[in-house]
């Protein structure tokens, strides 16, 4: 259970705790759309509304403790949920989402009285309609994920689960899955991902290769993430290759790690490439696959690769 002082501490950083173990937190790509600023990747990529959009956790608990994280990672135990669970005061799939709406609207509270906010989209923000499931932590260490994407589903809310794929068999086991799935590659290969993760579970290479082999056979979208550090990560181009012929991913996204939250005790600003970097490195991966380059960010540093970029957007609204 999360506990006073933790709590305060996540709510000085602009997140709100729900129950004993979620949260919620306006992304900034949010405020930017509210704005007319900008919007998310995932909006330009996907057409998901920026203004729309949840980002949520059902675990603030994560089974790796991963350098470019930039959540706290001094705080993840992957055995917080299951002592929760004995206890009987695990969180249900109805409250959380219940909570988010809720203390998602009391945290736009204060948009309205800015003269620049765009009051439609501001209107449509009170009632999202996506639900990131990535603000912190793994979301297959809540026991009960698979109702709260039955629960999503209900609502006809449509979902985008990130993990990092220390839980195939839970993923296999799934009845509802998420309208697009995930899955993080931070490394080409065992010992760095070793390196770069700090997984709990040693045969962590071989639960990340099993969900993997999973991905083609979900009927779901399906995406393989790579973020990049230079001088670290970044290397090793047929490593990355095998991954994604293995998963055969609808989307391939290559994103720069960014030097933000506690990720900037780990890392340093010069470890982010540049978006030129990524898209040359995207190139090589490219010409390795059958993935063609179809989208980038700039601003994001992110490239979107896809083996046909046929019906790219499918319509989630």
């Amino acid at each position: 259970m999360i506990n006073l002082e933790r709590k305060k501490e996540l709510e000085k950083q602009g997140y709100r705790v729900i129950g004993n173990h979620s949260a919620v937190k306006i992304c900034s790509w949010t405020k930017k759309s509210l704005l007319d600023k900008d919007v998310c990747y995932k909006q330009t990529f996907y057409n998901i509304k920026s203004h729309q959009c949840c980002q949520m956790t059902p675990s603030l608990y994560c089974c790796n403790k991963c350098l470019i994280c930039w959540r706290d990672i001094t705080q993840f135990n992957k055995n917080s949920l299951s002592e929760i669970d004995k206890t009987n005061e695990l969180d249900e799939p109805k409250d959380i989402i219940d909570n988010c709406i809720i203390k998602q609207r009391e945290l736009l509270n204060g948009f309205p009285g800015n003269n620049n906010i765009n009051q439609k989209k501001f209107k449509e923000s009170l009632n999202p309609k996506y639900f990131a499931i990535s603000l912190t932590g793994e979301p297959f260490i809540y026991p009960k994920i698979d109702s709260l994407l039955q629960e999503l589903k209900k609502r006809n809310c449509c979902s985008f689960l990130v993990t990092n794929g220390m839980f195939p068999k839970k993923i296999e086991n799934l009845s509802t899955l998420p309208n697009q799935l995930y899955v993080s590659i931070d490394a080409p290969n065992k010992e760095l991902n070793k390196k770069i993760d700090n997984p709990s579970f040693k045969d962590h290479w071989s639960r990340l290769n099993k969900t993997l082999e999973l991905l083609s056979s979900l009927k779901t979208r399906t995406c393989l993430r790579l973020t990049l550090v230079k001088n670290l990560n970044m290397q090793d181009t047929e490593g990355y290759a095998k991954l994604i012929k293995k998963a055969r991913p609808k989307f391939v996204e290559i994103k720069s790690f960014m030097s933000v939250g506690y990720s900037r005790y780990r890392l340093e600003y010069k470890d982010m490439p540049l978006h030129n970097e990524i898209k040359e490195f995207s190139r090589k991966i490219s010409m390795l696959t059958d993935y063609k380059i179809v989208d980038e960010k700039a601003n994001s540093r992110v490239v979107l690769l896809m083996e046909d970029d046929r019906n790219r957007r499918l319509n989630f609204n």
